[in-house]
C-alpha cells in the first residue's frame, strides 16, 4: 500500500466550545465553517498519526493520501455492496466541499513493526487532541513531518501491507473512484485514507427494522418463517449467541430464530446470516425484492444495543425487528479476499472517525 504526505486542513479547537455539536455537523456546513476561519492548513505535508481513546482501549492508525485513480479491488478490498442512493448523496457533498472531511476507514493484517514504530512516533505532543462527552471518547492527532519518519512509514506499507480492506467507508470509496475517472490529472485522483490494524479495530452486528405487515400477518409471517428456522421464545431480550442464529422482535416479544437443515442443502454452511436472511425472509417470505435500496428497511447499528432496534420497532406498528450475530474478522476477510460482496450494512466497526478532525482539501 503506498501512502502520500498530503497538508491537511483542520480545525481551530480555540473557536470551538461545544467539540460534540461542532463537529456533528461538520459533514453538512463544512464550507460555512471554513470560510468563518474554523479551520487551518497545516504548514507542510505530513502522514498523521489518528488514536482514539475509548472505554479503557486504545486504537491507533495512520492517515494517508491515496492514490485512487489507479487503486483496483486488490489493493484496496470492498466487502459490502453500495446503496445508490448513499453513493449519489456522497458525490453531492464531495462536489459541493471539494473536500473530504472524513478519512476512508481501511484495516489490515497486524504488522508488529508498523505498531512499534506508531508508538514511538506519538510519545510527543499532540498536534490535536479532541475529548468527546457524549460519546466518551478522547481522539488525538500527530504530524509525522520528517522526511526520515515518512519514508519509514512509507517502506513499512509497501511491503507490509499489500492489501487493506474497506472498514468504513464504502460509499466514500466508490465515490472517490468515480470522480477520479482512473485519471491520475483529475483534482479528485487522490483521497485520504485512516490505515487501522485488525486488533485496533472491532466489528460489531448491524441489525434490522422491517416493515413486514403490509401484505401478509405476523400470523402467516410465523408460520412461513417456521419452514426455515427453529422458533423458540425468550424470556427477555437477547442478541444472538453464535452463527446461524438469529432474534426476532415482534409483537413486543423476542424468540431465537435457527436456521433448519434445510435451508443448507439450498445453501453453503458458511453463508452468512445477512445473506440468508435477505434471501428467505426478506425476499421470500416478505416480498422485498430490492433489499439494497428497500424504504421498508432500516439499519440499527450494534451498539445501538437492543434498545435501539426495540424503539425503531416502536416507531412502526407494522415492523419488526431482527438482530444478526457479528460477522468474525477471519469470515470478513476470506470473503473479500473471494470477492464475495455483502449486503449493505452487513458490518459495523469501531470505533468511528470523526468528521472534521482531518480534512483533505481538493481545489
Amino acid at each position: 500500500m503506498q501512502l502520500h504526505p498530503f497538508r491537511a486542513t483542520i480545525p481551530n479547537l480555540k473557536f470551538i466550545t461545544s467539540p460534540d455539536a461542532f463537529f456533528s455537523s461538520v459533514k453538512e456546513d463544512y464550507l460555512e465553517y471554513a470560510a468563518s476561519g474554523f479551520f487551518r492548513t497545516t504548514a507542510q505535508s505530513a502522514l498523521y498519526i489518528y488514536r482514539i481513546e475509548k472505554h479503557g482501549r486504545v486504537f491507533s492508525g495512520l492517515v494517508g493520501g491515496v492514490d485512487m485513480h489507479q487503486k483496483s479491488d486488490q489493493e484496496i478490498i470492498p466487502h459490502e455492496q453500495t446503496l445508490s442512493t448513499k453513493e449519489q448523496r456522497q458525490i453531492h457533498l464531495l462536489l459541493k466541499r471539494k473536500a473530504t472531511v472524513k478519512p476512508i476507514l481501511l484495516t489490515y493484517q497486524t504488522v508488529d513493526r508498523i505498531n512499534r514504530l506508531l508508538h514511538e512516533l506519538s510519545l510527543s505532543e499532540p498536534l490535536l487532541t479532541v475529548s468527546f462527552r457524549g460519546r466518551k471518547e478522547r481522539h488525538m492527532v500527530w504530524a509525522v513531518e520528517h522526511d526520515t519518519h515518512i519514508q519509514q512509514l512509507q517502506d513499512l506499507f509497501a511491503k507490509d501491507v499489500p492489501r487493506a480492506y474497506i472498514a468504513d467507508g464504502h460509499h466514500r470509496c466508490a465515490t472517490a473512484k468515480r470522480l477520479s475517472n482512473g485519471q491520475q490529472a483529475s483534482p479528485f485522483g487522490r483521497t485520504i485514507c485512516a490505515l487501522f490494524p485488525t486488533t485496533d479495530l472491532e466489528i460489531h452486528d448491524f441489525n434490522r427494522v422491517v416493515e413486514a405487515f403490509t401484505s401478509t400477518s405476523p400470523t402467516l409471517f410465523m408460520a412461513q418463517l417456521s419452514g426455515y428456522c427453529t422458533i423458540d421464545p425468550l424470556p427477555r431480550p437477547l442478541k444472538p449467541s453464535q452463527k446461524h442464529e438469529l432474534t426476532l422482535y415482534i409483537n413486543q416479544e423476542w424468540y431465537r430464530l435457527r436456521w433448519k437443515p434445510v435451508v443448507f442443502k439450498r445453501f453453503h454452511q458458511g453463508t452468512l446470516d445477512a445473506l440468508l436472511m435477505n434471501e428467505l425472509i426478506l425476499r421470500d417470505i416478505l416480498g422485498i425484492q430490492e433489499v439494497s435500496n428497500s424504504p421498508r428497511i432500516d439499519y440499527v447499528e450494534g451498539p445501538k444495543g437492543l434498545e435501539g432496534l426495540m424503539r425503531g420497532v416502536e416507531k412502526n406498528k407494522n415492523s419488526i425487528g431482527i438482530a444478526l450475530y457479528p460477522v468474525q474478522t477471519h469470515e470478513l476477510f476470506k470473503l473479500a479476499n473471494e470477492k464475495v460482496i455483502l449486503p449493505p450494512k452487513s458490518t459495523w466497526f469501531e470505533p468511528r472517525l470523526i468528521n472534521g478532525l482531518i480534512n483533505y482539501q481538493y481545489m
